[in-house]
C-alpha cells in the first residue's frame, strides 16, 4: 500500500471524496444544542436626548415591557451630569434564551453646557472592555467570563429636519471609535415624507464628511475573491447602510386597523402603524438588529473594538514593566541590555 505524499509546506489542502458516510457534518447540531443550552447574552446603549423615545422604542423591538422611561421628575428636572443606567432581562423565544441588558444615558445633552458629555459614555463602554480584559488575564479565570461589553449603541438623532448638530457630530465619532453605532431618527412621524427623505440624506452626507463609522462596516478587500453568498450577503449589508439612519416609530399600544389590533398611534391627521414599512422603517431596524446582524454585532465587539482596546492596553502594560525593569536595573545595566539588543 502507498504511503500518501507528504504536502509541501504552504501548498492548500486538497479536497477529497468521502467513500462513505462519516457524520461530521452533525457538527453544527451539536454547537446549537450547546449554545442553547447555554443562552446568549445582548447588550444595547441608548444614547440620545430627554424624550426622544428611547424606552418606548427598545419595549417596541422586543415586544415587552423592558424598561421604564427614565424623563426627568420635576425633584431632578435638572441633572448636573450624564448617568449611566442598566437593566437586565432574561427572555425567551421558540427555546432561545437571551439575557437582553439595556444601558440608557439619561442627562446626555440636557445641559446648558455639554462640553465633554460624552466622557461617562465613552468611559463606561472602556470599563466593560477593561473587567472582561482583567477577567481574560486572570490564571484561574472563570470558565465562561460574563460579557458586559455593549454590542450596538442606538444613537437617536432629533427630527429637526435640519442637520446634526455638533454636538451629535461630536459624540458619535467619539462613540464610534469604541464601538457599534446604529443612528436612527426618533419620532420620524413628525416630518412628512419629503422633509424625511432630505433630513436623512443630508445626515448620510455629514456622517462622510467627518468620517464617522457606522455600523455595519464595508472593509473591502481587493485580493479576495467572494463566493455567490458573499455577493449577496455584501448586497444585503449595503441594502442595510444606504437605509442608515433609520426613520423609526416606537409605540407600546395597540390601536385598530380596519378591525385588526396593531402596535401605532392614533394623531389627529391619522393612524402610524409602526410595522407599516410605507409609514416607517421600525421593521427594518428591528429586522436588522434581531433576525440578521444580532451574532455578527456581538462578534464585531469582540474582533475589532475590544480586539483593539485589548492590544492597546497590553503593549502599554509592556512599555511600562520595560521601562519599570530599566529603572530597576540601573543605568549601566540598562546599558548594557541596549547594546546586547543591538548586537543580536
Amino acid at each position: 500500500m502507498a504511503s500518501p505524499v507528504p504536502q509541501a509546506s504552504g501548498e492548500a489542502p486538497k479536497k477529497v471524496t468521502l467513500t462513505s458516510y462519516v457524520g461530521f457534518d452533525s457538527i453544527t447540531e451539536q454547537i446549537e444544542k450547546k449554545m442553547l443550552k447555554r443562552g446568549f447574552a445582548f447588550n444595547v446603549m441608548v444614547v440620545g436626548r430627554t424624550g426622544m423615545g428611547k424606552s418606548t422604542l427598545v419595549n417596541t423591538l422586543f415586544a415587552a415591557h423592558l424598561k421604564e422611561s427614565n424623563a426627568p421628575k420635576r425633584a431632578d428636572a435638572h441633572r448636573q451630569t450624564v448617568e449611566i443606567q442598566s437593566v437586565s432581562h432574561v427572555i425567551e423565544e421558540n427555546g432561545v434564551r437571551l439575557k437582553l441588558t439595556i444601558t440608557d444615558t439619561p442627562g446626555y445633552g440636557d445641559q446648558v453646557n455639554n462640553d465633554n458629555c460624552w466622557e461617562p459614555i465613552t468611559k463606561h463602554l472602556k470599563e466593560q472592555y477593561s473587567a472582561f480584559l482583567r477577567k481574560e488575564l486572570t490564571p484561574a479565570r472563570e470558565k465562561r467570563i460574563p460579557d458586559t461589553r455593549i454590542h450596538a449603541v442606538l444613537f437617536f438623532i432629533a427630527p429637526t429636519g435640519h442637520a446634526l448638530s455638533p454636538l451629535d457630530i461630536t459624540v458619535m465619532k467619539k462613540i464610534s471609535e469604541v464601538a457599534n453605532v446604529i443612528p436612527v431618527i426618533a419620532k420620524s412621524d413628525s416630518l412628512t415624507m419629503e422633509e424625511r427623505t432630505a433630513f436623512k440624506r443630508r445626515i448620510k452626507e455629514e456622517i462622510e464628511f467627518h468620517g464617522i463609522r457606522c455600523y455595519p462596516y464595508m472593509d473591502v478587500e481587493d485580493d479576495v475573491i467572494l463566493s455567490d453568498q458573499d455577493r449577496i450577503e455584501r448586497q444585503a449589508m449595503q441594502t442595510i447602510r444606504d437605509m442608515i439612519p433609520f426613520a423609526i416609530v416606537g409605540s407600546e399600544r395597540n390601536v385598530v386597523i380596519e378591525g385588526k389590533a396593531v402596535r401605532g398611534r392614533r394623531t389627529r391627521w391619522g393612524i402610524i402603524d409602526v410595522e407599516n414599512e410605507n409609514h416607517c422603517e421600525f421593521v427594518h431596524l428591528r429586522n436588522f438588529l434581531t433576525r440578521t446582524h444580532l451574532q455578527d454585532m456581538i462578534e464585531t465587539t469582540a474582533s475589532v473594538h475590544y480586539e483593539a482596546f485589548r492590544t492597546k492596553q497590553l503593549v502599554a502594560l509592556k512599555e511600562s514593566t520595560s521601562q519599570m525593569g530599566s529603572y530597576r536595573s540601573g543605568p549601566e545595566t540598562a546599558s548594557m541590555t541596549a547594546s546586547q539588543t543591538s548586537a543580536a
